[in-house]
């Protein structure tokens, strides 16, 4: 008890500092400034900006049993895993899958229904504790995405997303990324997805509503289920005894949490590039030039939005979106995405990551390029063959993102 009181009472002095922080970034804030990244997203309204302290709030509100955290739980609240640099950066906490991969190559769930998420933690008395079978051969680990810009990454139309994938390789380039196609939980419509490692997501509310399920074991609209590998319907409602969905509407039919968490991404602003100099603007050009510009796609434009904040905006997140096998994976089937493929991370933000790569097992941005193959085979070539004054111009580019 006087741990959990200790933890608590951290979380409130952080969310004191970093509410600090927040305010004084929402004056004078420009689109493409520098600042500490945190703040709330250029143009928005006074209502929506409460919004979004309003989604701090509940992304740094510390849960408990009697709130309906758990039963398993990998986290007992957002903050704890998206906290670095500031609260909805990434984090060194590793989710933990597991799954089988057969003779063939073929890639499946713990079961039937295809789940693969095994919780790390549980609440007393730990009856509800999920554990890896024995005889699973696929043990994977992520890391959490920064949540930086995600409201503009929702922006992007499906549309243009799609007219980047070249699942064929029609133009012989050796990449061949392709769109992971979902159904999108919060509309029941086929979306394009576009958050997660696998692209499982192609909603922020969706997003937000399937971590408070599966990462803090809170059940809501979306996700009304309770869920903890290989624990019967029947144990679970003895571990957790709470009617379900637990995030319920309040009088003003606002869902307090899965839709506070949406609001805070949504006007969560993108981090700006650091500086800009010829060093940098130069290993820009070599970037493209080596081919690493096929899938880190500099910029992608927002849809007409009658919203000034999104209304056609350029988001220079470096990434396409696009599902692409580049030898990283984690052998995990998830969404509409294969084994072998993850969705091309952005870039923005990069100078505040580490470790990096899905599961953290890069410590430098040169390992996390030399570990590039399949489709960016051809760019880590390039990488390799550089001469040491180009690639220090190349890296001192990526520093700066």
């Amino acid at each position: 008890m006087r741990h959990k009181a200790r933890h608590t009472r951290l979380i409130s002095c952080a969310a004191i500092v970093w509410t600090l922080i927040v305010l004084v970034q929402a004056r004078g804030t420009t689109q493409g400034s520098p600042g500490f990244p945190g703040g709330p997203l250029p143009g928005i309204t006074n209502l929506e900006f409460s919004e979004f302290r309003l989604g701090v709030d509940d992304f740094m509100e510390v849960e408990t049993a009697e709130e309906g955290l758990g039963p398993a739980f990998n986290g007992t609240s957002c903050a704890v895993c998206h906290n670095l640099p500031s609260i909805g950066g990434g984090g060194v906490i590793l989710e933990v899958r597991a799954g089988y991969r057969d003779a063939l190559g073929g890639a499946d769930g713990l079961n039937p229904a295809g789940d693969t998420l095994i919780h790390m933690l549980s609440t007393p008395s730990h009856s509800c504790q999920p554990s890896i079978p024995e005889d699973a051969n696929v043990i994977a680990h992520r890391a959490p995405i920064p949540l930086f810009g995600a409201g503009l990454v929702e922006a992007i139309p499906d549309e243009t997303i799609l007219a980047l994938a070249d699942p064929d390789d029609r133009n012989r380039d050796g990449v061949s990324g392709r769109a992971g196609i979902v159904v999108d939980v919060a509309t029941g419509g086929t979306r394009v997805g576009r958050f997660g490692w696998k692209s499982q997501h192609a909603t922020l509310l969706a997003f937000g509503a399937d971590a408070y399920r599966n990462e803090m074991g809170i059940t809501n609209e979306l996700f009304p289920n309770e869920f903890s590998f290989g624990i019967s319907a029947a144990q679970m409602k003895l571990c957790d005894p709470l009617p379900d969905p637990e995030d319920r509407r309040d009088p003003v039919t606002r869902r307090r949490g899965i839709d506070n968490f949406e609001s805070f991404m949504k006007f969560l602003a993108p981090v700006a590039r650091s500086h800009a100099d010829e060093q940098t603007r130069e290993g820009e050009r070599v970037f493209s030039a080596i081919g690493c510009a096929t899938c880190h796609v500099p910029a992608l434009d927002t849809g007409a939005s009658a919203h000034p904040a999104f209304h056609r905006k350029r988001v220079e997140l470096f990434s396409d979106l696009l599902l692409h096998d580049v030898g990283t994976s984690d052998d995990i089937r998830q969404g509409g995405a294969a084994a072998d493929e993850l969705r091309t991370p952005a870039l923005w933000g990069l100078r505040f990551r580490r470790p990096l790569l899905h599961d953290g097992s890069a410590a430098t941005i040169t390992d996390a390029i030399e570990r590039h193959a399949g489709e960016a085979a051809l760019a880590r070539r390039g990488f390799g063959q550089l001469p040491a004054q180009t690639k220090d111009t190349l890296l001192a580019f990526l520093r700066s993102l």
